[in-house]
């Protein structure tokens, strides 16, 4: 039975619910895999992260289905492989993602590790994301059917290993669909809604939260010509295109950060959410992921997107040692260094890394 068994990372919400339900209803025999990775006890900050509330939800899920819960704690890999770049990241002057590190270390790291150690064939999450596999077993990740619901992006860093062995039933499908089929399975979280935000920083902002490791270090808001505007307590609360929290009231326009000079402690405003400094066509990529295992051609066109949910921008790549560097068809807006810039052929995510400048 080792080719059906597969563990299911089972979060406490909808999309993981269906995802083990489908599965059990295509013949696989499923275990759930509940991820502990945050606690607040051990914290300064307040936390709102229902991680015991979360995992009743699961538990609930599991009894309907009639399927064992086992239990992960993987939360010191966590704080010390995503918080802890988190926070080095932001010091520094860069934008890291959480997502992506969590992706990488812990569900398809660490999870994915244990799901092996079980003797499972598969591990399968609730991602909006697809697998096709050619007959040599060479798998390729294509984008969920959702285009509102595409996590494609947070996904391009699971090794080819790795990736043969996953599943994301839901990715055919669209959100609502998934609501429907949670109510026709009688699932207790078909009516749950969606999480949102990162649930370790709680009732904190974002600046809130980095200010509890971060010293504030004050220094100067200036326009595009040099000029003094203003001043920030700290250069790590904010982000190339950011338009809130900056303390200028020249003008009549609002004023959003086009650059950050680490080395002097400024932040480099311009006026207009359409001024030009906020757009770039060249992208330089470190830390470069290729999902096949095997590094592209010199040169090669691809689809390229630096955040969440942008529309893809055509580009034309090459790579240079170890670095990718993309030179988009047309311009993009707010580049931030420390995110992710994921390149695509058509539907089929290629890989990516993170942004260097």
């Amino acid at each position: 039975m080792k080719s059906k068994t597969v563990l299911v990372g089972m979060s406490g919400g909808v999309d993981s619910s269906v995802t083990a339900a489908l599965l059990l209803r295509e013949g696989y025999t499923v275990i759930g895999g509940f991820i502990k990775n945050w606690s607040d006890s051990k914290d300064a900050w307040t936390g709102e992260c229902n991680w015991r509330g979360e995992r009743r939800d699961a538990m609930r899920v599991c009894a309907k289905l009639g399927i064992p819960l086992l239990t992960f704690d993987f939360e010191k890999t966590y704080r010390e492989k995503i918080i802890s770049e988190l926070f080095s990241g932001y010091a520094s002057g860069s934008t890291p993602n959480p997502d992506v590190l969590c992706n990488e270390y812990i569900k398809f790291g660490l999870f994915f590790e244990e799901a092996m150690r079980l003797n499972m064939a598969y591990v399968a999450t609730g991602h909006y994301a697809q697998i096709r596999q050619d007959t040599d077993g060479m798998a390729h990740m294509l984008r969920g059917v959702d285009p509102e619901k595409d996590q494609s992006y947070f996904l391009y860093r699971i090794p080819q290993v790795v990736l043969r062995k996953v599943l994301f039933p839901i990715g055919i499908y669209e959100k609502s669909h998934v609501r429907t089929l949670a109510a026709e399975f009688d699932l207790p979280t078909a009516d749950k809604p969606d999480s949102q935000g990162i649930c370790f920083i709680g009732k904190l902002d974002m600046q809130d939260f980095l200010r509890t490791r971060i010293q504030p270090k004050k220094g100067n808001i200036v326009s595009d010509i040099g000029e003094i505007l203003g001043t920030h307590e700290g250069i790590d609360g904010f982000t190339i295109g950011q338009r809130h929290g900056i303390r200028v009231s020249h003008g009549e326009e609002p004023w959003y950060v086009a650059e950050k000079n680490v080395e002097k402690n400024e932040i480099i405003v311009v006026q207009g959410s359409e001024h030009p400094k906020l757009f770039r066509r060249d992208i330089r990529v470190g830390d470069v992921h290729w999902m096949s295992g095997i590094r592209p051609n010199a040169e090669f066109q691809c689809l390229v997107q630096v955040r969440y949910r942008q529309k893809p921008i055509p580009a034309s790549a090459k790579i240079e040692g170890d670095v990718l560097i993309l030179q988009c068809h047309e311009s993009v807006k707010a580049i931030a260094i420390g995110q992710s810039a994921v390149v695509y052929d058509g539907e089929e995510c290629l890989g990516g890394g993170v942004i260097l400048g």
